[in-house]
């Protein structure tokens, strides 16, 4: 038995300014993985491609590897980039297979395609009509019918914070593999629902989706192959954005179309729940001057690099330094300009230095606005750290040269590559001790609760700039199927 293996990973957030290059896939290199070096760094780790090489090996198959790319959210992916990676897919495919893993998205717009996996998944299909394929999604998945339509299995996450990416590998291929055993038929039924749900309203630890997420998971225990729920990712002006459903059985297409419409029919009742309220920031963070203990988060939510924010708007942490808030460690600005300056000044070396700021946001009308600020450089790192999990657990995660800039109240993490603060580990390359610290500003929405959550005594929303706004007003929705709650009351 011949397994294909890839992933080919990215969220797109067509309001980005962010450009999404081969590079951004790599991690440090110039290419993508490709071979055993996907082997020698998945296997054994918490994430969807590490199942699939899991149960391959167990299968005793031959494995064919011909890429592994996840770039951070941002804009539209390059096709130069994304002609590079699904030819490396396509190339092993043709070679001859018996099934199909594939570790992608689900909401990846390319510069010529809205549907970056359908347009994958609709080539393998013409190379191998019969090849059973496995798909394993982000919760955040914005389904097209060409995904399903050309998928044998698909499963998506189900949770937020994503702490199951391996669990959903296992779901994705080992109904597959039945199959290629003739102990299984898949059948899917999709469908979906007229809502954009704010992403800060999406978190599974929360209702309503911890209870439509519940009777995902309870579906399977009932015999369903796969059950899953995509709250959407509703910062992409395409036509399929925001919320549907897919469920897998063994042989009943119609038990199928029942219960995706059970878990669609659960999110629509509830539609108000999925509406966040946004609370202006000179409030929050006043309310947060006012708590006592810590560590308080301080979530500048508006610039999540984890959904294609620009990581570098200044709005939250100026607002922070004006009001002179003690004991703050701030994670982090994307600035490789001002990291590479800090770097030559040296450890030690007192600076004064424009921070962030430095991409405009013309989706919104914005420009970028820098911060002058000076402090002491604290710390200089690589940047590189394995994730101590609950999420992904064990990935090599590389944030490029960064540095620490103490300004005397506030510890800033000054990043080259766009890094997400989810993980411990993050914070332990650059010698930083969150749980120590009376404030925490995060650049985050959700995930920040995987690897961080416990340590919160309080958290407060703090809405800044940038293109991950809660407010969609600020947001120009052309291509969107309309009507959309909450778009269209």
């Amino acid at each position: 038995m011949r397994l294909v293996i890839a992933q080919m990973k990215h969220e797109t957030n067509t309001f980005s300014p962010v450009p999404t290059d081969l590079a951004r896939f790599a991690r440090g290199r110039a290419t993508p993985l490709e071979g055993e070096e996907i082997r020698a760094a998945f296997r054994g780790t918490g994430t969807g491609i590490g199942a699939f090489i899991e149960l391959a090996e167990k299968s005793g198959a031959e494995i064919a590897l011909p890429v592994a790319g996840s770039a951070a959210p941002s804009g539209p992916v390059q096709s130069a980039a994304y002609e590079y990676m699904a030819g490396r897919i396509l190339d092993a495919v043709a070679k001859g297979c018996d099934a199909v893993l594939l570790d992608l998205h689900g909401a990846m717009v390319t510069e010529r395609h809205d549907d970056g996996e359908g347009e994958l998944l609709a080539r393998i299909r013409r190379i191998a009509p019969e090849v059973p394929v496995g798909v394993a999604l982000d919760m955040h998945t914005n389904l097209f019918p060409a995904m399903v339509a050309n998928a044998t299995v698909i499963a998506g996450y189900q949770t937020y914070p994503h702490v199951d990416m391996y669990e959903t590998g296992m779901r994705a291929a080992r109904p597959v593999l039945a199959m290629l055993e003739g102990r299984a038929q898949p059948r899917m039924a999709w469908g979906w629902r007229p809502m954009l749900p704010h992403v800060m309203r999406q978190s599974s630890l929360d209702a309503p989706n911890r209870e439509i997420q519940a009777r995902a998971k309870a579906m399977e225990k009932e015999g369903a192959l796969a059950a899953t729920f995509f709250v959407g990712f509703p910062h992409a002006d395409i036509p399929y954005a925001g919320v549907s459903s897919v469920v897998v059985t063994d042989g009943d297409a119609a038990r199928a179309r029942r219960l995706a419409d059970e878990l669609l029919d659960m999110a629509w009742r509830e539609r108000e729940k999925f509406v966040y309220r946004i609370e202006p920031l000179a409030a929050s963070l006043e309310r947060a001057r006012q708590m006592q203990g810590g560590p308080v988060v301080l979530l500048d939510h508006y610039d999540n690099c984890a959904s294609g924010g620009t990581m570098d708007t200044m709005a939250v942490l100026g607002g922070i330094l004006e009001a002179g808030m003690d004991n703050v460690c701030a994670f982090a600005v994307f600035d490789p300009q001002a990291v590479q300056k800090m770097k030559e000044a040296g450890l030690g070396a007192r600076v004064t230095l424009p921070l962030g700021g430095k991409l405009d946001m013309p989706a919104l009308g914005l420009k970028g606005k820098p911060l002058v600020v000076t402090g002491t450089v604290r710390r200089i790192s690589d940047g590189l750290y394995k994730n101590e999990g609950p999420m992904a657990k064990g990935e090599l995660m590389d944030m490029g040269p960064a540095v620490v800039l103490d300004t005397g109240k506030v510890e800033i993490a000054v990043i080259s590559r766009h890094t997400e603060p989810y993980d411990m580990g993050s914070f332990r390359a650059l010698g930083l001790e969150p749980a120590k610290k009376r404030y925490l500003m995060l650049k985050s929405r959700v995930h920040w609760r995987a690897g961080l959550g416990p340590l919160a005594k309080a958290v407060v929303e703090c809405a800044g700039e940038g293109v991950c706004t809660s407010d969609y007003s600020q947001l120009k929705f052309n291509r969107v199927r309309r009507p959309a709650y909450p778009l269209d009351p």
